[in-house]
């Protein structure tokens, strides 16, 4: 997994499966999985944000079984 100084929230304890977020020098936001960490997912702050707002108002509640 390549150094962009990754972060990955408190609330991921020690194992496997945590999604590890950076800000990029170009202003990307970078996302990658523990699991698979040579996929990494580029986007912005803002569909980020977007994204974050949609799972708070429970619009992919659809998703978990």
């Amino acid at each position: 997994m390549p150094d962009y100084g990754w972060q990955k929230s408190s609330y991921s304890g020690g194992g496997n499966g945590c999604v590890h977020v950076a800000a990029a020098d170009d202003g990307s936001i970078k996302l990658v999985e523990s699991d698979d960490p040579d996929i990494i997912v580029t986007t912005t702050p803002a569909k980020l944000h977007a994204f974050i707002l949609g799972v708070k108002a429970g619009e992919f509640d659809h998703f978990v079984a």
